[in-house]
C-alpha cells in the first residue's frame, strides 16, 4: 500500500492522500519520499490546483513515534547529524509544498498535529471537518514549538497572540476554535468535507491559470515584504504581466456576451 496516493479528481484537479491511517498518516520515510513523488508531479503544471487530505481518522498525527517506519534519512555517523539531516528533510519538502506554483487545499478531516499541523499551515487554504484537530505539540514531546515553519506561518495565519498561546501551552484545539481564530477558512460535517474542498478547488480553476499562478507566488513574496511599497512595486509588476496576456480581453468580452471565459492556457 503506498503510504501516500495521488490522483485525479477531475480535469486539472489533483488529489493527494496521506495514506498510513493505521497510524493517523504519521510522517516516515515512505511518506516523504511519496509525497515528494506528488510534488515533483505537481510541478510539471499539469494541474490546475491540488487537494491534501488524510486516509482513515486523521490528515496527520506528525512525525511516526513508534520506531516502525521507514527512517526519513541514511543514518549518518553521528546520531545528532541523522537527526539534523532528517529535520532539513522534512522541512525542505514543506517548503516545496508552500512554493508549488498551484494553490493547495488541505480538507483536514481528523487530527492535523505536530508535523501534520505543518503540512496543513503551507496550504494556502484549510477546510476543516468537525472532527478535525490542531495543535503545536512538539513541546509536549520535549522540544521547543520551534518547527518545520510553524513560528512563520502560525502567527501569519492567526496573529501573534493566538499563536504564542498555541506553541507555549502546545494545546489541542478542536475545529470551531480554529475556525473562531482564522487557523480554517471553514468548517463542515466530515462527510460533506471531500465535496467541500472539491467545490473549493473548482472555484479556484474557474479562474485564468496565469493569473491564479501570479497571485499565488506574488502573496508569498508580498507577505514578507519589508513595506506596504515593496508589497505595491511587486503588484505593479505582476499587473502589467498579466495585461499582456488576453486574458483581460477574454473577460471582458466573456462578461459582454454572457458566456464562460476561456481563458489562455499556461
Amino acid at each position: 500500500m503506498a503510504a501516500v496516493e495521488f490522483s485525479e479528481l477531475e480535469d486539472g484537479i489533483a488529489g493527494i492522500t496521506l495514506n498510513r491511517p493505521e497510524l493517523l498518516n504519521a510522517i516516515d520515510g515512505n511518506l516523504l519520499d511519496g509525497l515528494d513523488a506528488v510534488l515533483d508531479e505537481l510541478s510539471s503544471w499539469k494541474y490546475r490546483v491540488a487537494v491534501l487530505t488524510g486516509a482513515g481518522r486523521g490528515f496527520s498525527a506528525g512525525a511516526d513515534l513508534t520506531g516502525t517506519g521507514k527512517p526519513w534519512v541514511e543514518p549518518a555517523s553521528a546520531q545528532f547529524k541523522t537527526m539534523y539531516d532528517g529535520q532539513i528533510r522534512l522541512a525542505d519538502q514543506l517548503t516545496r509544498l508552500y512554493e508549488l506554483p498551484i494553490p493547495v487545499v488541505a480538507a483536514v478531516n481528523g487530527v492535523a498535529v505536530g508535523g501534520g499541523l505543518a503540512y496543513a499551515l503551507h496550504c494556502d487554504i484549510r477546510i476543516a471537518s468537525e472532527t478535525a484537530r490542531f495543535g503545536s505539540v512538539f513541546i509536549k514531546a520535549g522540544f521547543s514549538s520551534m518547527d518545520m515553519g510553524t513560528s512563520y506561518l502560525l502567527p501569519k495565519i492567526v496573529g501573534a497572540g493566538a499563536a504564542r498561546e498555541m506553541m507555549l501551552t502546545g494545546r489541542i484545539i478542536d475545529a470551531a476554535e480554529a475556525y473562531r481564530i482564522g487557523l480554517v477558512h471553514e468548517v463542515v460535517p466530515a462527510d460533506t468535507l471531500a465535496d467541500s474542498a472539491l467545490e473549493m478547488a473548482r472555484t479556484i480553476a474557474a479562474n485564468n491559470a496565469f493569473g491564479v499562478w501570479q497571485t499565488k507566488t506574488g502573496l508569498n513574496a508580498a507577505l514578507d515584504a519589508p513595506s506596504l511599497r515593496h508589497a505595491k512595486e511587486i503588484e505593479n509588476r505582476t499587473q502589467v504581466l498579466t495585461g499582456f496576456t488576453n486574458n483581460p480581453h477574454e473577460a471582458a468580452m466573456a462578461h459582454r456576451e454572457k458566456r464562460a471565459a476561456k481563458w489562455d492556457p499556461l
